[in-house]
C-alpha cells in the first residue's frame, strides 16, 4: 500500500512537472523525486492525449470537425503550457542561428523568440491541423501521437548526454537519473496505445526508430548531446510524424 502511494505520488509530480493541471501541494518536488517521476513520461501522454481527445469529441458535436481539431490543439498547449512548442522553437533558434556549439547553447537560452522558432512553430502547427483533418479517426490518434511521441522523447534521455546547464535546464533532474529499466517502463506504458492501431504499428514503430536515430545524430552533431529544449522538440516533431504515418497509410477506422 505504501508502495502505492508513492508511486501515485511520483506520478501526480509527473503531471505537475509537464502540465499545468494542479497537482496537491502538498507534493514533495525533490530532486530525487522528479528523478524517479520520469518514468511517468509516457503516462503524462496518455492523460494530454485524452484531455485533447475529449476536446475534440466534445467540440465535434455542435461544431464542424475542422474546428474540433484546431479547439483540441488549443487544449494542448494551454494543458501544457507550450511547453514543448517552446522547446522546439528555442532547438530551430539555436541550431539554425548559432555557429558553434556554445553559441548554439547560448540561443536556446535566450527567451526571445526568434525567425526560425517561429517559422518551426507555424510549421508543426500547421502540419498537425493539415494531417488531423485528413484523418477519420481523430481520437485514436490524438491519443497515440501524444503518447508515443514522449515514449520517443524520454528515449534520448538515457542514451545521451546532458550537456545543458545544469542550473536553468527544464528537466535536469530527469537528465541525471533516468535509468533503462524507468525506460522500458516509459515503453511499456506507451506499446499499449499501439494496440489502438494494431494495423500499421510495425510501420509506426520502423518509421520512429528511423526519427529518433535521425534525431540522436542530429543532436549529437549539433550540441554533443540534448537538452531539454530539444527533448521539447523531440516531441513536437514525432508527434507530427505519428499523424502522418496514420494519414499516409489511409488508416480508416473511425471512433
Amino acid at each position: 500500500m505504501n508502495e502505492l502511494k508513492q508511486q501515485l505520488e511520483l506520478l501526480l509530480i509527473a503531471v505537475g512537472f509537464f502540465t499545468r493541471l494542479p497537482v496537491p501541494n502538498t507534493l514533495e518536488f525533490s530532486r530525487q523525486k522528479l528523478n524517479r517521476a520520469g518514468r511517468y513520461f509516457s503516462s503524462v501522454g496518455w492523460l494530454v492525449g485524452s484531455v485533447c481527445a475529449l476536446a475534440y469529441w466534445l467540440l465535434s458535436q455542435f461544431l464542424p470537425i475542422d474546428i474540433a481539431i484546431l479547439g483540441s490543439m488549443l487544449v494542448s498547449v494551454v494543458l501544457t503550457g507550450c511547453f514543448h512548442e517552446d522547446g522546439l522553437a528555442d532547438t530551430c533558434d539555436g541550431f539554425a542561428g548559432g555557429w558553434q556549439k556554445q553559441q548554439k547553447l547560448t540561443i536556446m537560452k535566450d527567451s526571445r523568440l526568434g525567425t526560425y522558432g517561429a517559422v518551426a512553430i507555424w510549421m508543426v502547427l500547421m502540419l498537425k491541423y493539415m494531417a488531423l483533418i485528413q484523418i477519420e479517426a481523430v481520437i485514436t490518434s490524438l491519443l497515440v501521437a501524444h503518447v508515443l511521441s514522449r515514449a520517443l522523447a524520454t528515449s534520448l534521455i538515457v542514451t545521451m548526454p546532458y550537456v545543458g546547464d545544469p542550473e536553468t535546464a527544464k528537466v535536469k533532474p530527469l537528465a541525471e537519473l533516468l535509468t533503462v529499466g524507468e525506460l522500458g517502463f516509459n515503453f511499456l506504458i506507451a506499446a499499449f496505445s499501439l494496440f489502438l492501431v494494431i494495423d500499421i504499428s510495425w510501420l509506426l514503430l520502423i518509421v520512429l526508430l528511423t526519427v529518433y536515430c535521425i534525431l540522436r545524430t542530429l543532436y549529437f552533431k549539433q550540441i554533443g548531446g540534448f537538452t531539454g529544449d530539444t527533448l521539447g522538440a523531440a516531441q513536437q516533431i514525432s508527434e507530427v510524424v505519428v499523424y502522418l504515418v496514420i494519414v499516409s497509410s489511409s488508416f480508416g477506422v473511425a471512433i
